[in-house]
């Protein structure tokens, strides 16, 4: 094994292994803690290699080479998570300089919600260390993977400081906050608008320069909020200034604080005229279609790629793209356990709530408290499950009775001691076979809707005609209003009740219902009516 001082060339050049020289230059060291915060004569000698200070333990080469996209082609980098740092080396001198002026000038950079530091490094390249085969491998395709989305440069339009943003595959919900969460990562967003067109979720976002806005569409365009879903599609807007007349949940002008609240229109954005569809669009510089962009590095085999096709030219680099859903700051602090109340404990079993809640996630366990049985802990699979049950069930009639469903401080369902008394109200679910969405990527994401007073049913076997079903939702106690099976597939139908607490009321009694040996029905919300 090599000592650290031979990793350094004589001629100045920076080796691509895991440790550096301890004759580098003291402004590189991130010890000094006297010169964190850089002033602009201390940024040194022009180089196009770029130094990095105080970067955060998790970084990864991805987020690193991401700082340089913006300004030119990045050749190389090099990462020294044990000292916190990181070496940065453009195609030329120029690049370089272009990217340590606009962050000394503009603010510094931030890299996993930690600001970071750029200054020009003593050395003049980064020369690769081939004994380090795995680092290196790691870095190459990273680089490639950054090098694919430029490739893709196409001519019509041009950076602007506003993007415009889509949501596709929106099963999750996605609001304005969790837009700024995201989005602040690369800079300070000033103003944002949300809004639905064509049936799909879309937002404005505007930055204060062009450098932020390409470096959030660079990283962002083609990511996944929510593993395998809510996939952002980013363009640059014609407009290059947002008018914004209000500051509520849709729209924030985080630029002026004194704005009414107020429902917010495009014509109160000062959009209209805008063809329908389009919303002033220009075509991305940096689009690649199926390939999403490098957030962050997993080890390849870990992926979970959903929905996502990537082209044959994208396929060699998926092991450096973070195709999993985006982590916000602060998520892992949102749990997977629901605090439900106002229930009817007349009426109300751990069975009941697992079905209904099992709509929109796994429901692992169930607690009913025992000394007030009007309330209950629900425990999903995800916070993401817990999020969608909790926006579609509260306020929910149920029963007779509207529930209330909260985020609860819990971040488990503790099951029952032996020997404590429990009634039965306490249930694990964990290993159940009516979980909706076990399978990665299951289609049943795609078929989440709020409750309605029409349901969809499937698994319907040959042998059981319309009345024989009629009969079984007339049991539950409401009134079936209509009855459709569908033309091409017998094995599914639509049945509409008298109201969407008797929807509901059915769907809890006849999900997994029993209509023959081997037959159990399915029973879910529909987005259609008969």
């Amino acid at each position: 094994m090599r000592g650290a001082d031979e990793l350094l060339s004589p001629s100045g050049n920076v080796s691509n292994g895991s440790v550096m020289s301890p004759h580098q230059n003291h402004a590189e060291n991130n010890n000094d803690a006297k010169k964190v915060k850089l002033e602009k004569n201390q940024v040194g000698k022009p180089s196009r290699v770029v130094h990095i200070r105080n970067i955060p333990n998790d970084a990864t080469e991805t987020d690193i080479i991401h700082l340089g996209m913006p300004f030119g082609r990045v050749t190389n980098v090099l990462l020294l998570k044990g000292k916190n740092q990181a070496f940065l080396e453009m195609t030329d001198e120029v690049s370089a300089t272009t990217m340590v002026n606009y962050f000394v000038n503009s603010g510094s950079p931030v890299v996993r919600n930690r600001t970071v530091y750029v200054q020009f490094s003593n050395h003049k390249e980064l020369k690769t260390d081939s004994s380090h085969s795995n680092s290196h491998a790691t870095t190459q395709a990273a680089l490639q993977a950054a090098q694919a989305l430029i490739n893709q440069t196409e001519t019509q339009g041009g950076p602007n400081t506003v993007l415009r943003v889509i949501v596709d595959n929106q099963i999750y919900p996605v609001t304005l906050d969790i837009l700024c969460q995201i989005f602040s990562r690369f800079g300070k967003v000033l103003k944002i608008v949300t809004f639905t067109k064509n049936n799909t979720f879309q937002a404005l976002i505007q930055y204060p320069d062009v450098i932020t806005a390409q470096a959030a569409k660079l990283s962002l365009d083609g990511q996944n909020i929510y593993n395998a879903c809510c996939t952002l599609r980013i363009e640059y807007s014609k407009l290059t200034n947002l008018n914004i007349k209000f500051n509520n949940d849709k729209s924030r002008d985080f630029t002026n604080n004194n704005l009414p609240s107020g429902d917010v229109t495009l014509d109160s954005l000062g959009i209209t005229g805008i063809k329908s569809g389009s919303m002033g669009m220009l075509a991305s510089p940096f689009g690649t279609p199926g390939l999403a962009s490098p957030l962050s590095a997993y080890a390849a085999g870990a992926l979970p790629l959903g929905s996502f096709t990537l082209p044959p030219s994208a396929a060699t680099t998926a092991a450096a793209l973070g195709l999993s859903g985006i982590r916000l700051p602060g998520q892992s602090s949102v749990g997977s356990v629901l605090l439900v109340s106002n229930l009817n404990e007349q009426m109300i079993t751990p069975d009941a709530l697992f079905t209904l809640f099992g709509v929109y996630g796994d429901v692992l366990r169930v607690k009913i408290l025992f000394n007030k049985k009007d309330n209950a802990l629900i425990q999903m699979a995800e916070p993401q499950q817990a999020q969608i049950a909790m926006s579609h069930l509260d306020k929910l009639k149920v029963y007779g009775k509207a529930i209330r469903v909260a985020q609860s401080k819990h971040q488990v369902v503790q099951m029952p001691k032996e020997g404590q008394p429990d009634a039965g109200l306490t249930k694990d679910y964990t290993n159940s076979p009516l979980h909706r969405f076990k399978k990665p990527g299951s289609k049943n994401y795609q078929n989440i809707y709020p409750p309605s007073a029409t349901l969809h049913l499937s698994n319907i076997p040959s042998s059981v005609d319309e009345d024989h079903i009629r009969d079984a939702f007339a049991e539950t106690g409401g009134t079936v209003v209509a009855f459709k099976f569908f033309p091409k597939d017998k094995k599914m139908a639509l049945i509409q009740m008298d109201s969407v607490e008797e929807a509901v009321s059915a769907l809890i009694q006849m999900h997994n219902y029993q209509l023959s040996d081997s037959s159990h029905l399915r029973v879910s919300f529909s987005k259609s009516t008969i």
